[in-house]
């Protein structure tokens, strides 16, 4: 495992191509993302773990994906779960808390399966950024609440279920997205917050969460660090792991989105300088995936300890 390096990569298409093959023996990425491009029927996703597996010879190498449910449904191909947001289970469980454990508890084991089927074993959940009027609707219906208290007690719900299924999970979008006015796929939001309020509200629901990793938000919060978003942010960083104390492997999210303003070399080389173990690239592009490679360092003691924990739940 040391010999690899500390980030994770997309790939183009359904099968990897000969260039990709070769990208991964050289550059040896921590983990793989899957999305729907990748995913056409459960066997073909199957074969495509499976090719990755083989090359670094590790049945439990980390291949993620961002299986929310609802809009954010990388099995659309296999599997509609349209209606099953993050939302309806919030409301389900103010509503009726028996019900909600039942429902909730059902609908992570059936999706536990299908990942374990197509081979994946980490699930970028629980979205933990809270529900605001007027915010961008990047985040709406995936939050399952405005109260913190709510989507904190939901979000520990996922993460026992989840890792009892021996699926690893990610908190996002740490230390909150919620309060964002813009998608940070193309814009740079900027939350002006002050820090009492922040740590009351939309840090309060990543406090303690017993979950192997969490990504970052790529969001300015301009009363702490007024020039760097979170994910190049020793300062936010730094509170992310005294404040909110949150002492795993901590993820980038994807260095590809428009919000990080420099060239892909510099914001590579910010993630890890800013504090972040693992830097995430989703877009399957050679090129860019080659400049994240070169400038990602290889895991450290601290990153190969915490992945063998991961590796403790897998079964």
């Amino acid at each position: 495992m040391n010999n690899r390096r500390s980030f994770i990569i997309g790939l183009k298409s359904v099968k990897l191509s000969t260039k990709e093959k070769i990208f991964l023996k050289k550059y040896k990425p921590w983990g793989v993302i899957l999305f729907t491009r990748n995913i056409h029927d459960i066997n073909q996703s199957r074969k495509l773990t499976s090719s990755i597996r083989k090359i670094f010879n590790d049945k439990n190498y980390p291949i993620l994906i961002d299986q929310e449910g609802g809009r954010i449904n990388r099995l659309k191909n296999i599997i509609s779960f349209d209606n099953l947001t993050s939302d309806f289970f919030g409301k389900k469980f103010v509503k009726n808390y028996k019900e909600f454990k039942f429902s909730y508890k059902f609908f992570i084991d059936k999706t536990s399966y299908l990942l374990k089927l197509i081979g994946a074993n980490i699930n970028t959940v629980p979205v933990l950024d809270l529900r605001f009027k007027k915010s961008s609707n990047v985040i709406g219906d995936r939050s399952f609440s405005k109260d913190p208290k709510v989507v904190s007690k939901i979000g520990d719900h996922c993460i026992k279920y989840f890792n009892n299924n021996g699926i690893g999970t990610v908190i996002k979008h740490i230390p909150g997205h919620g309060l964002a006015k813009v998608d940070s796929h193309f814009f740079t939001p900027f939350i002006s917050k002050k820090q009492n309020y922040l740590l009351k509200k939309d840090f309060l629901a990543f406090k303690n969460k017993k979950t192997f990793f969490a990504m970052t938000a790529h969001v300015i919060f301009n009363k702490i660090d007024n020039v760097n978003t979170v994910t190049h942010s020793k300062k936010l960083i730094n509170l992310i792991r005294k404040k909110i104390g949150f002492k795993n492997i901590l993820i980038s999210d994807d260095l590809s989105m428009k919000s990080l303003k420099g060239t892909l070399k510099e914001n590579t080389i910010k993630t890890f300088n800013a504090g972040c173990n693992l830097a995430l690239h989703c877009n399957g592009n050679l090129k860019e995936m080659e400049i994240v490679g070169k400038n990602s360092p290889l895991i450290n003691k601290f990153i190969s300890k915490k992945t063998s924990q991961f590796y403790k739940i897998l079964r």
